[in-house]
């Protein structure tokens, strides 16, 4: 699968000039570094911003376990580290899947809230939680399985029709329509859950625990992980696939597999957020302004981008109209829509794909 692949880096190796190359190591660096810092920034600023506002120096105490049982530590190691964790993975999550979901479609418009993904996690986990409402280990198994077939209906339906830009995005405002029709029946006929049908259909942070936030956070590593190593087939894959199969790629296995992560990481993440949006359109734009197309950097700096993007927008939330808060869901709205409207109204605009 990789010898392809491997033929064409050796080839590009061989026609850019070596300074060029090094100066595009110490711009990802750069770029990498800069995003890393601003990352933890965003960290302790979350983390000492809120109702009440939290010292430097007790949160460094709370985190080395020197702090003693006061009302700051229990804020900060039960309420502000889950909540601050919660936005980096979801963000992270959202993004990566969002970035394999424009690749594997070959479509720049794809994102798990655009083609469906969303909905379709968001109606298992409805089901799991009002038929299993005490078993939290089962809820980011029900998002997976929702949010993969949905994504398979879309990518069926395209397909079938003509797998268009156009016909991928109305499969999957069709399939969405379909399936948040489902998931308002379940949430008004089970109205006693442990899910609140406001915060799960805007998406939000609040009240997230470590053990609701464990599963969810496990399975996101580890997908993020394996989606770096195969970066090199996602890069190949979204060339189109004739020229994936001239290079020796296996389009079918490798576009299922991407699939099975793009699921696992926008279903985990609905398990515990509910329905955010807009994470999975914006960031893999703006990662490539800044990065270009190699998914090898691509993947990391969406990483970083989607975790700070997340925490940002909880920030938001929480300090805007403070003592009152804002579901997180709604700030990223009010920030996305405004970047997919633009998206289509520009389809000329070099990020889209021919």
């Amino acid at each position: 699968m990789q010898n392809g692949v491997k033929a064409i880096d050796t080839l590009q190796k061989l026609s850019i000039p070596k300074s060029l190359i090094n100066y595009k190591k110490a711009y990802n660096f750069f770029v990498i570094s800069f995003l890393l810092i601003l990352l933890i920034v965003l960290i302790f600023t979350s983390i000492s911003v809120g109702s009440s506002s939290i010292e430097i120096s007790d949160i460094f105490n709370a985190i080395s376990g020197n702090g003693q049982l006061t009302s700051e530590y229990k804020i900060i190691n039960y309420v502000r580290i889950p909540r601050t964790l919660s936005a980096i993975i979801a963000g992270s999550g959202l993004a990566i899947s969002g970035l394999i979901l424009q690749s594997v479609l070959n479509n720049a418009l794809a994102s798990p809230t655009i083609i469906g993904v969303n909905s379709g996690a968001g109606l298992f986990t409805a089901l799991a939680t009002a038929f299993f409402p005490a078993n939290l280990s089962i809820m980011p198994l029900a998002a997976f399985i929702g949010a993969f077939l949905a994504t398979i209906v879309v990518y069926y339906v395209a397909r079938k029709t003509g797998a268009s830009r156009m016909t991928i995005i109305l499969a999957g405002v069709a399939v969405s329509s379909l399936v948040g029709a489902m998931t308002d029946t379940v949430l008004i006929l089970f109205p006693d859950t442990v899910i609140s049908r406001t915060s799960f259909i805007i998406g939000g942070l609040s009240g997230v625990t470590m053990n609701r936030l464990l599963m969810p956070g496990i399975i996101i590593f580890i997908s993020l992980i394996t989606t770096f190593i195969f970066s090199y087939d996602l890069n190949v894959l979204s060339l189109g696939d004739q020229t994936s199969k001239s290079l020796g790629l296996n389009v079918d296995k490798t576009r299922f597999l991407f699939i099975i992560l793009s699921s696992l990481l926008s279903g985990s993440v609905i398990s515990f957020a509910g329905l955010l949006g807009f994470i999975g359109l914006i960031v893999p734009h703006i990662s490539r302004l800044i990065v270009g197309y190699d998914n090898r950097i691509l993947i990391p700096t969406s990483v970083l981008i989607g975790s700070s993007f997340a925490l940002f927008c909880d920030i938001l939330a929480r300090t805007l109209f403070a003592p009152y808060e804002v579901p997180v869901g709604i700030i990223m709205s009010f920030l996305g829509s405004p970047f997919f409207i633009y998206l289509l109204l520009n389809k000329k605009r070099r990020l889209m794909y021919d």
